[in-house]
C-alpha cells in the first residue's frame, strides 16, 4: 500500500490491484471521515489481492462499463473482446482495473503509476497515472497512449463508490440519460433526465434503485452528506456520467467518464459518442478533481 497525506486529505493507494484507491478520507478534528467507500479487507480474488470491485475507486481504461456483440468493428478492425468478469456476459470497464500498475515515482503527496497492456485481439497501450493532493484537494491525471498496431477509440474514466448515508444528495447537472430495457444497463434509447433522475438541484438519490449513462453533463457534480455537514466537489474533463445506485446497499457510483454505455454501437458510433480515436503513438489524458467543503473547527 502507498500512503498519501496532506494534514487534511488522506489516499490509501494499491498499485497491485489496478492502481486503486483503497481509502479516500477527510482528516478531520474528531478523526477520518471516509469520502469513498474504503475497502475494510476481505473479498479476495487470489491471496493477498482484493476484489477491485470492493475498492473505493479504480481507473477505467481502455473503454468505461460494457461493450456488447463480442467487441465491435472500427475502420474496418475487428476487436474481439472477451467477458472479464464471472459474473457478467459483457466485457467491462476496459483492462487497467485489473492489472497490476508500476509506482514510478512518489512522495508524501503525489504517486505516479504505469502499466503496459495488450489485450488478444484488441487494444495495446500505455497508461500512466497520477494521483497529488494539494490544499484539501484530491488531483487525479490519467493518460493513455495507443501502441498497437491498428487505429481505435478510447475512452477514460474513473470509477469511486461513495457512502450512502444520512440522506446523501447529489448535484450532476445534464441534459440526457440513456434508458435501457430493463433487463440491464445496455442502452436502448435517449431521452431528457425524466423528473425522478433530474439532478440538476441537489437531491436525495432515488430509492428504488439506478444504473444509467447520463449525457451532457457540465463536468461538475456535488455530492453531499447533510449529517456530516460535508461536500465533496467533482470536476472532471468529461461530458458523461454513469450513476449506479443499487437498491439496498450501503454505497453508489458515480462515475465520470467521456462515453456512454457500449458508445461502439449506438448511433453515429464511439467517436460520435464521446470517444477520442487513436492511432498508433497518439495519446489523450483526462483530468478530475475532488475538492472536500467541510465544517471548520
Amino acid at each position: 500500500m502507498i500512503e498519501l497525506e496532506d494534514g487534511r486529505l488522506r489516499v490509501v493507494l494499491l498499485p497491485e490491484v489496478g492502481g486503486g484507491v483503497a481509502r479516500f478520507d477527510w482528516l478531520g478534528d474528531d478523526g477520518a471521515v471516509p469520502l469513498m467507500r474504503p475497502y475494510e479487507g476481505g473479498h479476495e480474488v487470489a491471496p493477498g489481492r482484493p476484489e477491485p470491485n470492493r475498492l473505493a475507486c479504480y481507473p477505467l481504461v481502455p473503454w468505461s462499463n460494457r461493450i456488447a456483440g463480442g467487441g465491435f468493428t472500427h475502420g474496418g478492425h475487428r476487436v474481439d473482446l472477451s467477458p472479464n468478469r464471472d459474473d457478467d456476459p459483457y466485457p467491462i470497464h476496459g483492462s487497467a482495473w485489473q492489472r497490476p500498475w508500476t509506482v514510478e515515482t512518489r512522495d508524501a503527496r503525489t504517486a505516479r503509476m504505469t502499466l503496459e497492456d495488450r489485450l488478444p485481439g484488441g487494444y495495446a497501450y500505455h497508461a500512466t497515472m497520477r494521483y497529488a493532493l494539494a490544499n484539501g484537494v484530491l488531483d487525479v491525471r490519467l493518460r493513455v497512449i495507443n501502441t498497437g498496431e491498428a487505429t481505435l477509440p478510447f475512452g477514460i474514466g474513473l470509477h469511486p463508490f461513495f457512502p450512502r448515508h444520512g440522506g446523501v444528495r447529489l448535484h450532476a447537472p445534464a441534459t440526457g440519460v440513456w434508458l435501457n430495457d430493463g433487463h440491464g444497463p445496455m442502452p436502448t434509447e435517449h431521452v431528457a433526465p425524466p423528473r425522478a433522475w433530474d439532478f440538476a438541484t441537489s437531491v436525495p438519490l432515488p430509492d428504488e434503485g439506478l444504473n444509467h449513462a447520463f449525457t451532457g453533463w457540465t463536468g461538475r457534480a456535488t455530492v453531499e452528506w447533510p449529517d456530516k455537514r460535508m461536500k465533496l466537489h467533482i470536476d472532471a474533463e468529461d461530458h458523461v456520467y454513469v450513476l449506479y445506485v443499487p437498491a439496498g446497499e450501503d454505497f453508489f457510483c458515480f462515475e465520470p467518464v467521456d462515453h456512454p454505455i457500449d458508445a461502439v454501437h449506438l448511433p453515429g458510433g464511439a467517436v460520435a459518442n464521446g470517444m477520442t480515436e487513436l492511432a498508433r503513438g497518439t495519446s489523450m489524458e483526462r483530468r478530475f478533481l475532488f475538492r472536500v467543503e467541510a465544517p471548520v473547527g
